[in-house]
């Protein structure tokens, strides 16, 4: 017979466990065994059972409570003894028939393996396993909760912290990840876990989602607290925009005890040819078009100890062609320098996701690439009419004379999350037998959002189409930030005076009227799905069976994302996700906080107001604030004549944020705001009211 603490409290015979009805004698065995082996004053005893305000006759009620435990005891034929003490009472128990004692007790042992980790590791995860849920959940006594439950969430949280810690230092990121999700999403105050995520985000090659969860935590903080986040978090969100390493690994990571700074440590080394972890597609290419197009995947790879020099060309995520490939899991190999690629294979390689080393040993993961082949798009749905024209000007040939040298341009424009990147890559797979040579996505930002310099990624590219083969090549200029990053690529040859360059296809969501202007090229504008464009998408992602089953439920759905192309994405992520929900119950409750529900939890950079903020955060702060007057304003404040009291917003900046993607054509008026977009202007608005006042 044993006791359970580390959950409901308990009595458990082998595979039976016999959990107590909450009640008094309850609230005393669990006083007696939080305490084992220690005398326990009659006095917190009595605090424990009846709280502060105790009856008159608590001490003969206390004495008669030990009575009806020891009955109980009998009955089920426990042999540990509650024994009278002076002053109090005391319960003897050891490892094998407490649980908390067996908890500490393999922690102990944990510790004294600390030169082993793995051992450590294990004993660890044998000690956590003790834990059954909420605790002393069936215990009713307010003394208790307050001052002990605390103090033993602390020590489990004290031990997931050092497995978390383990498992990073061995370089097992993806298994750390999956506790480190769950910790920071219970105890969003815990900052350590939240440094350990960013990390394991980040030394898995997710960069931007590293990124996202420093944000998440800060805004948390910010908003619950009134602080900002710990010194080591900033520093370490820092070493992740700068794309630094963070350091070589230990067989044991260090401790990180109330915030203080540590060394981090890196991934550890894996001989080639185990495969390096591979860098997982970003959610949003797959889920919500055109959400990742302002996230750059590149983390610049470390140059380990006596690692041989890595080029830039792989630092910007373009790989010459080599002779030895070293595998990534899930991805195409990684060729070293000096020999060619395999027959067929695509010269530019990705993800690049280690560094090789002069020893052959493999860092990984040290980098994503800025430079891929076009992927796939899972699932794409609508915009027939737009994927059509597109991929009839990209498989045109070219007009004839010097013009031919001119590369073809087209331009897709038009909000954030409105489908962009999608549609782009879309029509170049469905064009890929007009370029021989590869179709290259180029990504034209960094993680933060800033533009890359227009001569690196034109290095990149030239790069690149060095080690393309022969015929035409694809280029798309995903996330082109202004016309400045695009004009020096509209010149690149893939070899000098052979032929028409690259077709380019930029996504922006700006209007770059002056690009056109200059080099030519023809435009499409993507605006919102048609009702029938949102029907098929929920058709093609959820099911034919269970969206026909409630029609009338999946239109408005539609209506309450707006036809909002990344809306609808991450809707039915979450919905697929919910097999058993009736959409028409689902619409409900997204109706009632759609902004704060089109967002996954497991991965929450993708949302839609994190897609509206990165897209803000982008505009001069006049443009910013211009756009928070429009958006909290009434409709009329878009009219050329604009409200009497107010006046009309100027022509020229409205035109600006319509070139931004921010505003819309009409009706009703020359332009409009999506209900989405003027909804979280105004949530962020009463957001930020609400931190001013509580300052």
């Amino acid at each position: 017979m044993r006791f359970q603490l580390l959950g409901p409290l308990a009595l458990a015979d082998g595979p039976d466990t016999v959990v107590l009805q909450p009640s008094k004698p309850a609230n005393l065995l669990a006083a007696l065994l939080l305490h084992a082996n220690s005398p326990v004053s009659a006095e917190y005893l009595q605090r424990a059972i009846w709280g502060e305000e105790q009856p008159a006759t608590a001490r003969a009620a206390l004495q008669t409570c030990v009575l009806r435990l020891r009955r109980l005891f009998s009955k089920h034929g426990v042999t540990t003894s509650i024994d009278a003490v002076p002053g109090g009472y005391r319960i003897t128990a050891a490892p094998p028939t407490l649980d908390l004692l067996g908890f500490r007790d393999r922690v102990r042992r944990a510790a004294g393996l600390d030169r082993d980790p793995e051992a450590e590791l294990c004993a660890l995860r044998d000690a956590l396993s003790l834990w059954q849920g909420s605790l002393l959940a069936n215990v009713r006594s307010v003394v208790l909760h307050r001052d002990e439950v605390p103090r033993l969430a602390e020590e489990r949280l004290r031990a997931v912290e050092r497995v978390c810690d383990l498992l990073l230092a061995l370089g097992r990121c993806g298994e750390a990840l999956v506790d480190l999700w769950t910790a920071t999403r219970v105890h969003p105050g815990h900052e350590r876990f939240h440094e350990q995520l960013i990390e394991a985000l980040y030394r898995s090659g997710r960069q931007s989602q590293a990124l996202a969860e420093y944000r998440r935590v800060k805004g948390f903080l910010l908003e619950e607290l009134g602080v900002d986040p710990s010194p080591s978090l900033r520093r370490l969100e820092l070493a992740v925009l700068r794309g630094e390493d963070l350091g070589p690994a230990g067989p044991v990571a260090p401790r990180v005890i109330r915030g203080d700074t540590v060394a981090l440590p890196a991934a550890r080394p894996v001989t080639a040819p185990d495969a390096a972890p591979s860098t997982a597609p970003d959610a949003a290419s797959v889920m919500a078009p055109d959400a990742a197009s302002a996230t750059d995947q590149g983390v610049p790879p470390a140059q380990a100890q006596g690692a041989s020099p890595v080029t830039p060309q792989a630092a910007s995520g373009v790989v010459a062609p080599g002779p030895t490939p070293v595998p990534a899991q899930g991805g195409p190999p990684v060729l070293a320098q000096g020999g060619s690629p395999a027959p067929g294979a695509t010269p530019v390689v990705a993800p690049v996701t280690a560094a090789v080393t002069a020893a052959g040993t493999t860092f990984a993961p040290v980098a994503t690439p800025r430079i891929e082949p076009v992927p796939a798009v899972p699932h794409f749905t609508g915009r027939a009419a737009e994927a059509a024209a597109l991929t009839a000007r990209l498989t045109a040939p070219p007009p004839p004379g010097p013009e031919d040298h001119r590369p073809l341009t087209v331009l897709v424009s038009g909000a954030p999350g409105i489908g962009k990147s999608a549609l782009a890559q879309h029509a170049a797979r469905l064009a890929r037998d007009a370029f021989p040579a590869g179709q290259l996505l180029v990504r034209m930002t960094r993680a933060d959002g800033e533009p890359r310099p227009a001569d690196e990624v034109a290095a990149d590219v030239a790069a690149a189409l060095g080690a393309a083969g022969d015929g035409r090549a694809l280029l798309i200029l995903d996330d082109v930030v202004d016309a400045d990053q695009v004009r020096p690529l509209l010149t690149l040859r893939g070899e000098a005076g052979a032929g028409p360059g690259p077709a380019v296809v930029v996504t922006s969501r700006m209007g770059l009227g002056g690009l056109i202007a200059t080099h030519g090229g023809w435009v499409q504008r993507l605006t919102t799905f048609t009702e029938t464009e949102s029907y098929a998408l929920l058709l093609t992602a959820l099911g034919t069976e269970r969206v026909e089953a409630e029609p009338r439920a999946a239109h408005r759905l539609a209506a309450v994302c707006g036809h909002f192309p990344a809306a609808l994405r991450i809707l039915t992520a979450r919905l697929l996700t919910r097999p058993g929900l009736r959409l028409a119950d689902a619409a409900d409750w997204l109706g009632d906080d759609p902004l704060a529900r089109l967002t996954l939890t497991d991965s929450p950079d993708h949302s839609v107001s994190g897609l509206f903020d990165r897209a803000l955060g982008r505009l001069d702060p006049r443009l910013s604030e211009a756009f928070t007057h429009l958006a909290q304003g009434p409709p009329t404040l878009l009219d050329d004549r604009g409200p009497d009291d107010d006046g009309p917003v100027p022509e020229a900046v409205r035109e600006q944020l319509a070139d931004a993607g921010l505003l819309e054509d009409g009706p009703p008026g020359p332009y409009r705001i999506h209900d989405l977009l003027r909804a979280h202007v105004r949530r962020t608005a009463r957001i930020r009211d609400r931190r001013t006042e509580k300052v």
